[in-house]
């Protein structure tokens, strides 16, 4: 398998970003936690153990004990520091540390679109899960940050006449539909919402993404340092290409919010292909004759 995340990069980041942690910076995890909670609320049942995956800041296990459908929960994290005294464990970016069919809930907030091996990690999860256990999970997707790639790209292309990657990818809310499917998960929900965050210019955008922990951990990222005039050129476009009349920028994220169940007997099935009593057509016009099915097809 081919890497594209350095994984302890995106560890560093993280426990820098909570070391050095500003105030408001944290706003798209505590939207998230705040989505999450709205999507576990409504949910008919009481999980009795479940587990908050690389939350970062905990703001998605605060939120989501909130709402009262939880009787117990624990956080893993990269950084025992990120823990910040809650019951948890520590583990390295890309792995699972539960028993198999130990848990009824896992919450996975804004961290599964950095894995190298995303599959592996749903497979992980599921396993994890009791049977008919839950997996609620946000993951930034398509269009995320497309104004900041689109200036940085540009401007990196005209100054030094080529490009490397500065943002990372952000899987499509079709792809990742299969990968919950691939991964054994049953009845799964996606569905995708997308906030614009206006900014005075590129610069605090940026801060904010560092202050997440959202710096570029991409393997594939220029080591060769970029002078002053590559920012202020790319501040330019990014005025020029995604300025409002005011003067401020716009900054696109597109939140792809996943449930899926862990399969039990007890879930709905879908019917099986030809066990259908009536033809579609028919369903969608009921003022037509339809024969009885002891009538022959002659």
């Amino acid at each position: 398998m081919n890497e594209i995340f350095d994984e302890a990069l995106i560890a560093r980041n993280r426990s820098r970003a909570w070391a050095q942690r500003a105030q408001g910076a944290d706003f798209l995890l505590e939207l998230t936690a705040r989505e999450l909670a709205d999507r576990l609320s409504i949910v008919e049942r009481r999980f009795d153990k479940a587990v908050e995956l690389f939350g970062g800041t905990g703001l998605t296990a605060e939120a989501a004990l909130a709402t009262g459908k939880i009787a117990d929960l624990e956080r893993v994290e990269t950084d025992a520091a990120l823990l910040a005294g809650t019951a948890g464990s520590v583990t390295n970016f890309e792995s699972v540390p539960l028993a198999p069919q130990s848990v009824n809930l896992i919450l996975s907030p804004l961290s599964l679109h950095l894995t190298n091996d995303t599959p592996g990690m749903l497979i992980q999860m599921r396993r994890a899960l009791k049977p008919d256990g839950l997996l609620l999970a946000a993951i930034p997707g398509a269009g995320t940050l497309a104004e900041l790639r689109d200036v940085l790209l540009a401007a990196e292309t005209e100054i030094y006449g080529g490009a490397s990657p500065r943002v990372v990818p952000f899987a499509d809310i079709r792809d990742i539909g299969a990968l919950m499917q691939r991964s054994g998960f049953a009845l799964p929900v996606i569905d995708e919402e997308s906030f614009t965050v206006r900014y005075d210019h590129i610069f605090a955008l940026m801060r904010d993404l560092k202050a997440m922990g959202m710096g570029n951990p991409l393997i594939g990222r220029s080591r060769r340092p970029v002078s002053r005039r590559f920012f202020m050129r790319a501040a330019e476009l990014y005025a020029e290409r995604h300025g409002d009349p005011d003067g401020r920028i716009r900054a696109t994220f597109s939140i792809v919010f996943v449930s899926g169940w862990a399969p039990h007997e007890s879930q709905q099935k879908p019917l099986k292909p030809g066990s259908a009593k009536m033809r579609l057509a028919d369903a969608l016009n009921p003022n037509r004759s339809v024969p009885s099915a002891k009538q022959s097809k002659d």
